[in-house]
């Protein structure tokens, strides 16, 4: 029998709520759209909806958004170039989640195999290789963040008797770069490699990645053997997920079968989340292609604003080719908390996701221009 709720635990939520509120509407530092509205869908929230096993096969539970899931998949596997008989995927957790199956998947394919992957990859992806067990070089990245093909391959050309696993990032974290899967592609090839597997995280810029002109090769078409993207980042969702895409052919040959829930055991978990596959197809339901676009371009458009503000106060900002990161040097700490910017040694961002305003970016400059008078006047009084 449950109990109400005590007055001070009630005042806890309301305050919880307040703070979550007031950080929500403060944050230029981190890529999460926070533009959505799914009230439409408040109702399934009472449901105990689990996405058990692939979401490709029958199985005996039936609380579930399979239908939806498989949707979500599709969607993205169309507009990765995947091969239309020759596709499949789930939604995951998250970008981690979507990376270690990614990596799971090489290492099935390839149980001899080296990981190679820039020093701009990911955090999670040092955390699955060492989960899988798998060794591993790391790869000398560029001024702007994009792996250095040179050492690339020279490194690989030192290995090739081994099979290559190669991690490539279509939008690193802090200067949003992107790693050419089709010159990755052509390297191995130039060595001769034929054992070799491609998996590109492309996290946030995946999913506008098509979008891109001049094009950056990423996809399936290029070379990439699976792709994970986020689905709480550019579209935006209350849960964090992602979307894991790869080819069926592959996936089949590591998938197992289990009686107790009627399915085959091809995912990380073995209970998922059910509601986020059911969010990102709201969502793409509203949006489509042409919506995705048009999100990518008032995005690109808030960026190019963002560092020609920053640029008429004197900050070195800069961007990669159509990113809509906005790189600068680290900022003072009161910016940087009020913002809530990332920040990695002398470099800090600010990502222009769809819910930013030119009117939020007008408010940061001001902020930004005020922090290096306050800065310029403490020196002189010191000195």
């Amino acid at each position: 029998m449950y109990k109400n709720i005590s007055e001070k635990d009630t005042e806890r939520l309301h305050k919880l709520k307040e703070n979550i509120e007031q950080a929500r509407d403060s944050f230029l530092g981190y890529p999460v759209s926070k533009d959505f509205n799914y009230a439409e869908l408040s109702s399934f929230l009472q449901y105990p909806i689990n996405n058990l096993g692939d979401p490709f096969e029958d199985g005996t539970y039936k609380v579930q958004t399979h239908e939806m899931e498989k949707e979500v998949v599709a969607f993205f596997a169309k507009l990765f170039r995947a091969q239309p008989t020759d596709y499949w995927g789930y939604i995951t957790n998250g970008g981690s989640e979507s990376n270690l199956y990614g990596l799971y998947l090489a290492r099935e394919l390839y149980p001899k195999g080296m990981v190679y992957y820039s020093e701009s990859t990911h955090y999670s992806v040092r955390k699955n290789i060492h989960l899988l067990n798998i060794p591993s070089i790391i790869i000398r990245s560029q001024e702007n963040g994009e792996i250095d093909y040179e050492d690339f391959e020279n490194t690989v050309r030192m290995n090739r008797h081994k099979p290559a696993i190669v991690l490539t990032t279509f939008g690193t974290t802090m200067k949003e770069a992107k790693d050419d899967v089709f010159k990755i592609k052509g390297i191995l090839k130039n060595l001769a490699i034929q054992d070799h597997y491609i998996h590109c995280d492309a996290a946030l810029s995946g999913t506008y990645g098509a979008f891109m002109e001049p094009r950056i090769p990423f996809d399936f078409k290029d070379g990439a053997d699976s792709i994970s993207i986020s689905g709480h980042k550019f579209i935006g969702s209350p849960i964090p997920s992602g979307v894991i895409i790869t080819k069926r052919s592959n996936r089949d040959r590591i998938a197992k079968g289990i009686s107790y829930i009627g399915s085959l055991d091809t995912t990380i978990t073995g209970s998922r989340n059910g509601h986020s596959p059911l969010f990102l197809w709201y969502a793409l339901k509203k949006l489509g292609v042409d919506g995705l676009r048009a999100r990518y371009q008032k995005s690109l458009e808030t960026a190019v604003y963002c560092e020609n503000r920053l640029k008429e106060i004197g900050v070195n900002a800069w961007r990669n080719p159509n990113a809509i990161t906005v790189v600068l040097p680290k900022t003072a700490l009161e910016v940087k908390q009020k913002w809530q910017l990332a920040t990695e040694g002398n470099v800090a961002h600010v990502i222009c996701m769809p819910n930013v305003t030119k009117a939020q970016i007008d408010e940061f400059i001001y902020d930004m221009s005020q922090a290096s008078t306050i800065e310029e006047e403490e020196f002189e009084l010191d000195f």
